[in-house]
């Protein structure tokens, strides 16, 4: 069949429930803001906060789409997910490239010095300082340490990126420039136009786009924080069951969660993870997989490294 023919066929799961979760993503995100802004429901603290943790699971999940975007399991079409990809990139500040190549080298190298998304705690050649200091920056400040955690790849001009895909990324950002320069002019000349007090701008209209990398940032730790194997399963802490709500959240962030089977079969489904778990425990009843059955408790499990030695792989081995 050639290029220009195909189609967006989806991976195994009905239609219906495919695009019902997926449209939510970013679809909400994007629909549901200006309503936030205009103080649909009213300015009770509690209408408020319920806005913005809302929005941002709604932005928490359009990463968790990005991230299924770049393993290309959501469409069966190569060209689609990489196109979609590319404008949740646009959304997100982080050029679709750039994220690809370096959860590519996060699988490949996981808790090891070649995995750039876990730097710099799977780095030995950061001091225990360092990682103490960073892990709360990047806690507190994720919209702009992601961003940098990834783009080192191509800004510290990693030999192995081959000069196309170094000129692919090039022009991703400058898209990523022109397209966010637009739009803030954009809604910069409509707010004057239509009157606009801008001394009556609320700060907290930009939360759920500052909050929710800092939730990819906690599911990053929960995931691989403490641990020191570069084994796929043992490598990585997965969450499955647990009560209504865990599994429904988990649903609708596409069951990232379920996170060591993820890495054992990447281009598996995001459906068939947990059913993949449970054929290869069965198989290896006698291997200590960290698997949790809530997302509280693989959060205490996290919780020490933090201050004790917020490291993965070799660094926390050397340092403890």
């Amino acid at each position: 069949m050639s290029t220009a023919k195909q189609t967006i066929n989806l991976a195994p799961e009905t239609q219906l429930v495919f695009w019902l979760r997926f449209l939510a993503f970013p679809a909400l995100a994007i629909l549901l803001y200006p309503l936030f802004i205009m103080g649909y429901g009213g300015d009770h603290p509690l209408v408020r906060i319920t806005w913005v943790i809302g929005l941002t699971y709604c932005w928490f999940c359009v990463g968790g789409s990005f991230h299924e975007f770049t393993h290309e399991t959501l469409f069966r079409s190569p060209a689609a997910n990489r196109w979609v990809g590319r404008m949740i990139g646009l959304l997100i500040g982080i050029p679709y490239t750039v994220y690809r190549e370096s959860h590519r080298r996060h699988h490949a190298c996981l808790n090891t010095p070649g995995d750039y998304e876990l730097w710099p705690y799977s780095d030995p050649a950061t001091s225990l300082g360092f990682r103490r200091t960073f892990v709360w920056l990047d806690l507190v400040l994720g919209i702009f340490t992601a961003p940098y955690i990834y783009g080192r790849i191509y800004f510290g001009k990693d030999p192995k990126l081959k000069p196309e895909t170094r000129r692919i990324i090039f022009f991703e950002y400058i898209t990523l420039v022109v397209f966010w320069t637009a739009v803030v002019i954009g809604l910069a000349m409509f707010g004057n136009a239509r009157g606009f007090d801008w001394s009556q701008f609320d700060p907290i209209w930009l939360l759920p786009t500052l909050l929710s990398p800092v939730v990819n940032t906690v599911r990053k730790f929960v995931e691989h924080l403490g641990l020191t194997s570069d084994d796929p399963l043992l490598g990585t802490r997965t969450i499955v069951d647990g009560n209504l709500l865990s599994r429904f959240l988990r649903y609708l962030n596409f069951d990232i969660a379920v996170h060591g089977p993820h890495h054992r079969y990447p281009k598996v489904h995001h459906d068939e993870l947990a059913p993949k778990l449970k054929q290869y425990r069965q198989q290896h009843p006698d291997l200590p997989i960290p698997v949790f059955h809530s997302y509280m408790a693989a959060v205490w499990d996290v919780l020490p490294y933090l201050w004790k030695n917020p490291a993965t792989g070799a660094p926390l081995r050397d340092d403890s």
